[in-house]
């Protein structure tokens, strides 16, 4: 029982974590280039790490933090502009091959030493520099903490409640706004383009306009959940790497592309099941047979397996709907 009761616990606290809603929110703007849109963007990453190098570097320089939230969205737009210009007119994988190369690019110009003054290089940028801009805005103490039950954290500074429910209200607003979307005559208009965008061409709508528009927006939510996801550890170019946009379509995919919760779904599963095995294998399995820093590597084999057997029995994912999209179709 009190296995159980610390399983439950973790559970629990993963959830309410701001990591599983900053990822969420990165995950809805990839559902939107690649559920709604059938854009095949590898390089979600990238404007997650661009949004929080943009954050980050801006307070760094003496910006205020709206100043700097404002600077994340337009470099994540103007990253959208020269990525979705030479490509959004092509067909094919030409735009995941853009983009996952304009991620890397981004990774590797972040960790040169020779902008350490700017980007911290390899180092990244501690959220000591800027943290303080975000909990200045807190309307609760400096100083305590608070106790929900099991869990307890502090009010403002550090791994807090102000920024855990600052995470989970914009997931809720970026998921509202996703929403009204799709319901929308645009929302319409751009799953047609991923069914068959000469159909869509054939009744007079842009369909280029379109494709860059859903490029734009779902990159700039991925800018938001960057810089939430930073602000409860660092800015660190190989923390927002391949393997980042690799675990969003895993997301996507779990919960069920093309629809607003089924990302959300996905990185609340996807979490639990790395703690639970973190728990499990605390618990049952010995040292000498797998250690706590070997279980990422098992946790990552055992979401691979089953990702492989949702595609295979599930395709659409747990929330989606198979007549709309199925992945591989």
């Amino acid at each position: 029982m009190d296995f159980l009761a610390t399983l439950f616990t973790d559970f629990g606290a993963q959830i309410l974590s701001t990591v599983t809603a900053a990822f969420a929110i990165a995950a809805i703007g990839l559902n939107l280039h690649f559920g709604y849109t059938g854009l095949l963007n590898i390089g979600q990453a990238g404007f997650m790490l661009l949004g929080a190098y943009g954050f980050a570097i801006t307070i760094r320089f003496g910006g205020p933090f709206w100043l700097g939230v404002l600077v994340a969205i337009v470099a994540a737009v103007i990253f959208a502009l020269i990525l979705g210009l030479p490509t959004l007119k092509l067909r094919g994988y030409y735009l995941a091959i853009v983009t996952i190369a304009a991620a890397e690019i981004l990774r590797i110009v972040g960790g040169n030493q020779s902008l350490g003054p700017v980007t911290g290089g390899v180092a990244g940028i501690g959220n000591q520099v800027y943290s303080p801009a975000f909990t200045a805005l807190s309307p609760f103490p400096q100083d305590g903490s608070f106790s929900l039950g099991p869990y307890t954290y502090p009010l403002t500074v550090g791994d807090s409640w102000y920024l855990r429910i600052v995470s989970w209200i914009v997931l809720a607003l970026v998921a509202v706004l996703v929403l009204l979307l799709m319901r929308s005559p645009w929302g319409r208009t751009i799953r047609g383009i991923r069914e068959d965008e000469d159909a869509v061409r054939s009744l007079g709508k842009n369909v280029y306009l379109y494709k860059m528009q859903a490029l734009i927006l779902g990159g700039v939510i991925g800018a938001l959940g960057g810089m939430l996801f930073v602000l409860g550890t660092s800015v660190q170019p190989d923390s927002l790497g391949r393997s980042t946009t690799f675990l969003l379509y895993t997301i996507v995919l779990l919960g069920g592309a093309a629809t607003v919760f089924g990302p959300v779904l996905g990185a609340v599963l996807y979490f639990m099941v790395i703690i639970g095995l973190q728990d499990v294998v605390g618990q049952f399995v010995p040292p000498e047979i797998m250690s706590q820093q070997q279980v990422p590597q098992f946790g990552y084999i055992v979401v691979g397996i089953g990702l492989m057997l949702l595609v295979i029995f599930r395709p659409q994912g747990i929330l989606g709907n198979k007549k709309e999209l199925s992945f591989g179709d």
